[in-house]
């Protein structure tokens, strides 16, 4: 072998080693990238599910303030009758819910009877997810505003008043708090600065909230959800269907060998300063 050749070839193993050098580096580098990139996502989840939690932890389900009244563990209830009523009807129901719409006008007039009849005593879950599932505002700011004429005493007027002039589901239109506001005045004292003041500034948004994130863990998917002494009756109680003869029935029925609650005025809805009730809704009261 000439000199030239071996010249040649220990240049050519040079270069090779050289090129596996820089490819061995270019590896390394890669590698540590990799690693590097690994742990920056490894980080990166961790802080997105810490955000998530801490997300979950910030938004409570506890409300800065409840209506006047309000039952229940947190206060997420606005009752509505004698609260020594033998029976307790229970509703969840949304604004802007047309199914609750057809219910309440159909079942208002033998509810608010038998309230003063001092037969039964009512347990109103206001719930808003159809703004979260049609969009909107609707539900939240109606709510808002009936828990704002809970405080002013007048809640059950109110509340028949509302769902007497309840818009399309589809229409958003009590998004505009201004319409809230000319309904009440519909009921006589009800429409004052005070319950202006609190419908636009969304004074129990927070509550309402809370009610919505209790309704979501309840199991219940639907509105109206309404339970006579905690059993589901709408809209069969049992192979009967509801309607305003058969709920005189049974809660009649409920009612036997029970005394009446106390009737009067102050039933029709609960004063500011009521105590009522700091009991579980879903549960029958005792006689």
């Amino acid at each position: 072998m000439s000199e030239k050749n071996r010249d040649g070839k220990r240049t050519a193993r040079e270069r090779m080693k050289e090129e596996r050098a820089v490819q061995e580096a270019k590896d390394a580098r890669k590698k540590k990238l990799l690693v590097i990139g690994a742990v920056l996502v490894v980080l990166a989840g961790a802080a997105g599910i810490g955000f998530a939690v801490q997300s979950s932890r910030s938004s409570s389900d506890t409300p800065k303030a409840a209506p006047a009244g309000a039952i229940g563990p947190k206060n997420l209830v606005i009752p509505d009758g004698p609260a020594n009523a033998p029976s307790t009807l229970t509703v969840y129901e949304d604004p802007r819910c047309p199914a609750c719409g057809a219910f309440e006008r159909e079942f208002a007039p033998t509810i608010d009877q038998l309230q003063d009849q001092g037969k039964l005593y009512n347990n109103y879950h206001i719930v808003s997810f159809i703004d979260r599932h049609d969009g909107g505002k609707g539900s939240k700011n109606g709510a808002n505003a009936l828990a704002c004429a809970q405080d002013a005493g007048y809640f059950r007027a109110y509340h028949d008043v509302l769902y007497k002039n309840q818009p399309d589901e589809t229409v958003d239109a009590w998004k505009d708090k201004s319409q809230l506001i000319a309904l009440a005045k519909q009921v006589p004292g009800l429409d004052t600065p005070a319950f202006e003041s609190c419908v636009n500034t969304n004074k129990y948004g927070s509550w309402v909230s809370a009610v919505e994130q209790d309704f979501d863990k309840s199991g219940y998917t639907s509105t109206p959800t309404v339970l006579l002494n905690g059993k589901p009756i709408y809209p069969k109680n049992g192979n009967e269907d509801i309607t305003p003869d058969n709920l005189v029935k049974w809660v009649n029925e409920a009612n036997q060998g029970k005394s009446l609650g106390t009737t009067g005025n102050a039933s029709a809805s609960p004063a500011p300063t009521s105590t009522a009730g700091e009991t579980d809704p879903n549960q029958p009261p005792t006689s």
